[in-house]
């Protein structure tokens, strides 16, 4: 009988395990919807080539180098000599396969976040090349440190000193925008931006209705990614954890688009879409760091909190001259940090050193990590497309062919 519970058990957690995977890769559409319909319509066909050309090669480097890195499980290896894979610590609880599926969806995420930033005026294969670097050994090293439960260079384990992140506000997607601001920095600004006495000049994205699609798809996968991080569902205690994680993801987006409506409305006079779409991603990152202790409540203000920062942010960045078209290092980057230091407001187990420690490791790695790679590719091929392409629109120049190509530009 116990054995039947077992199996059952193991069936389940397996079964769930999967699903939210699947939850995370549909994740994938909603950020290539969300970046097309922010960008310019000759951008897109190319906006569209990046974010299913990054999920794939996502998958094969993670499968390659990047999840012996980051867990010490090595399926690449196994699959070469035919012994099996048995890197899931004992007792298991899921299939080992099923915890690569869903750890490779994570890592997918990251990248994700940084082709929206670099869009309308980045070469695509420089932008491929740096994928595999990212997929296969940046973000891995990183998630070592983290969820792996390694040292940090062999110098100190940030658990120990009361780093917490639940699902990854700082893991993936502060870790995605420390990427993304090092090619942003190195790329430059897209022409027309930025006038020469100061002044921003909006570049407005192609279809709305696109990113907002986008939005709600990033929305629903965001159930599966805080809540298959429970690991657990098929017994009472997971499965209430599970419930509270769903609700609390989902007040959070809520607060972040109603908040960020209303900043945007006092601050503009007017109902900024995009700004409310920021918002209500920017809610989902603040919570994802620690979904599974707030209160409804606090969920709310939690999402809130971010929805108000990111306008200030995505203004900031701006001012700054440092141009993200879809606002992606706001949104992943600023927000991320925010949920990081909520974390100890409802978890005993973090502290603020400890989250500050973790942050400035995990951003630190990943941004330093980043532009050296993208220096590398800038030296020897180049990151930017020529001025003429980016006046044509990258769609030509990339990929031969438009997305929209009945329309006139």
């Amino acid at each position: 009988m116990e054995n039947t519970v077992l199996e059952l058990q193991y069936a389940l957690d397996t079964f769930y395990f999967l699903i939210c995977g699947a939850l995370v890769m549909w994740m994938a559409a909603g950020f290539a919807m969300l970046e097309a319909g922010l960008v310019r319509a000759k951008n897109t066909t190319e906006i569209l080539t990046k974010n299913i050309s990054l999920y794939a090669i996502a998958c094969i480097m993670y499968f390659v180098s990047g999840y012996a890195i980051m867990y010490g499980g090595d399926f690449f290896l196994s699959s070469i000599t035919g012994d099996g894979f048995t890197g899931e610590a004992e007792p298991a609880t899921y299939a080992p396969s099923a915890d690569f599926f869903f750890q490779v969806v994570f890592v997918a995420t990251a990248m994700s976040i940084v082709s929206g930033a670099v869009a309308e005026r980045m070469k695509l294969w420089a932008f491929l090349i740096f994928a595999v670097v990212m997929t296969g050994f940046i973000y891995p090293m990183e998630g070592s440190w983290t969820w792996g439960g390694n040292d940090v260079f062999g110098m100190y384990n940030l658990g120990d000193l009361g780093f917490s992140d639940f699902a990854g506000s700082g893991i993936v997607h502060m870790a995605g925008a420390g990427a993304a601001l090092a090619g942003v920095l190195l790329l430059g600004a897209r022409k027309g931006k930025y006038g020469p006495n100061g002044q921003i000049n909006a570049i407005p994205g192609a279809n709305l209705p696109l990113a907002t699609l986008g939005t709600f798809i990033l929305w629903l996968g965001w159930f599966g990614f805080n809540g298959g991080s429970v690991l657990a569902t098929a017994s009472v205690e997971s499965a209430n954890a599970v419930a509270v994680v769903f609700m609390n993801t989902n007040a959070a987006a809520a607060g972040g688009v109603v908040a960020a409506l209303l900043t945007a409305r006092a601050l503009f006079g007017k109902a900024d879409l995009t700004m409310a779409l920021n918002g209500g991603l920017a809610g989902l990152v603040a919570i994802t760091a620690e979904p599974s202790t707030p209160t409804a409540l606090q969920a709310h203000l939690f999402g809130a909190m971010g929805g108000v920062l990111v306008v200030f942010a995505i203004l900031g960045l701006d001012k700054l001259k440092i141009d993200d078209p879809v606002g992606a290092i706001s949104v992943h980057g600023v927000v991320g940090l925010l949920g990081l230091l909520l974390v100890p407001f409802t978890n005993d187990g973090a502290s603020f050193s400890g989250q500050l420690i973790g942050a400035a490791t995990i951003f630190g790695w990943v941004f330093i990590a980043s532009f050296v790679v993208w220096y590398v590719i800038k030296m020897v091929m180049g990151i930017r497309v020529s001025e003429e392409e980016e006046y044509e629109g990258v769609d030509l120049a990339e990929c031969g062919m438009e997305a929209y190509p009945e329309f006139k530009k």
